[in-house]
């Protein structure tokens, strides 16, 4: 196998770079890199017919990801993550076109996997030996993790009420982890001021050009599962954002590489009602989002409330013609409860505001269950257990003769 990597080019100015160097953002004027192939080369040499007999996991996609040696690939098996029906959960909302995509079954229970393992891979072979992170918990667990088993020093920064059990995992990786007082902004000021002082590799969220790479994985596999076509929506929860403009770049790269035609999902952003800086931007026509003040929601991954890649999101939900919703905390307490009891997914806060969404814009008419909408799913719940507050059990007594009485 080989890749097919060629130069690294500005999203925004168009500049190209080496991919053969390390980058961070575009020297010229700060915005997202990009990992550009030769596409028309690759085309002579994979087909669909290669990928499919090859290992189940993201990097069966070689010659379309950033790595020039396969020894340098970090993986722990991540991707290839189920696409599950709905199933019942669909049968209550009336639709047969339902579909979750469960990446909380990914390596530390995110879809954090798929881009960390892809920047750790590439920042091993340029040679890096320390790595630095802004995070709500998932992140900062995946770079923990993959740094791990690279033998890369991780630095991991993230605000101070972040999940416990994402606290938990830092710990046993071995990461050097600091809690942050404020926002995963805050805590990427710190990265980039360490990164000058301190020579870290700054990892942060579209800031280096390979995390996008990992998770435009999530976009092949949709069109590999529906046999090369595309779902009629996609419902993401968007923080950084890097998986909406990870999957826009697999498709234009599946459609150059002949595998798919022009049609693409509407791409939907679901935000939360006191973070939602996406959402407002899409509203009022703008390009860029402002920084959200005073942002709040019970879901840290998508807490996020500014971000590099605003511009790249918002291109591809309007080139799309999809939107930008909002959901409650409320909502998405409801729903995580839903999508459990009635899909079996065990979804974080996150994944669960994508049912909320799905719901808000059946409701509206924007979607209809005729419509093939895939929910990403992007986390699992085990690491939010403090959201989640069961009744007290009732206890048996098995040696009472009337014990089953009580069931």
């Amino acid at each position: 196998m080989r890749s097919y990597l060629s130069h690294l080019e500005c999203s925004y100015c168009g500049a190209t770079y080496s991919a053969d160097e390390i980058h961070t953002t575009c020297p010229k004027c700060g915005k997202v890199l990009l990992a550009r192939y030769d596409l028309h080369a690759a085309r002579q040499r994979l087909t669909p017919e290669i990928v499919r007999r090859r290992p189940m996991n993201m990097w069966r996609w070689f010659e379309i990801m950033p790595v020039r040696d396969p020894v340098n690939v970090v993986t722990l098996g991540e991707g290839c993550t189920p696409l599950l029906p709905a199933g019942r959960l669909g049968e209550q909302l009336g639709t047969e076109q339902l579909w979750i995509k469960d990446e909380g079954l990914n390596p530390t229970g995110s879809f954090k996997a798929r881009g960390l393992s892809a920047a750790v891979s590439k920042a091993k072979e340029l040679g890096v030996k320390a790595m630095a992170i802004p995070s709500a918990g998932n992140a900062a667990s995946a770079l923990a993790a993959y740094g791990a088993r690279a033998g890369i020093t991780v630095y991991q920064f993230m605000p101070q009420d972040v999940p416990e059990m994402m606290r938990k995992e830092s710990h046993q990786y071995g990461a050097r982890a600091y809690l942050v007082k404020g926002l995963i902004n805050d805590a990427g000021r710190l990265v980039r001021e360490g990164a000058k002082r301190k020579g870290w590799f700054d990892v942060s969220t579209l800031r280096e050009p390979y995390r996008q790479e990992g998770k435009k994985t999530m976009g092949l596999e949709l069109a590999e599962h529906f046999d090369w076509t595309l779902p009629d929506a996609i419902i993401y929860p968007t923080g950084g954002g890097t998986g909406i403009v990870g999957m826009w770049k697999a498709f234009d790269e599946l459609e150059q590489l002949g595998w798919i035609g022009p049609k693409r999902p509407k791409m939907i952003v679901v935000q939360a009602e006191g973070c939602a800086p996406i959402v407002r931007a899409f509203e009022a026509g703008q390009r860029h989002a402002e920084l959200f003040s005073d942002a709040h929601t019970i879901a840290p991954g998508i807490r996020v409330p500014v971000a590099i890649g605003d511009y790249l999101i918002l291109d591809a939900v309007r080139q799309s013609g999809g939107t930008a919703i909002t959901v409650s905390d409320e909502e998405i307490i409801r729903d995580m409860r839903e999508m459990a009891r009635l899909a079996g997914v065990f979804a974080s806060p996150e994944g669960a505001a994508t049912l909320s969404a799905y719901k808000k814009l059946r409701a509206i008419g924007f979607l209809s269950p005729s419509d093939k909408t895939v929910l990403f799913s992007c986390g699992s719940a085990f690491k939010n257990a403090e959201l989640i507050t069961p009744e007290p059990l009732p206890m048996l007594d098995p040696n009472h003769p009337d014990a089953l009485e009580r069931v």
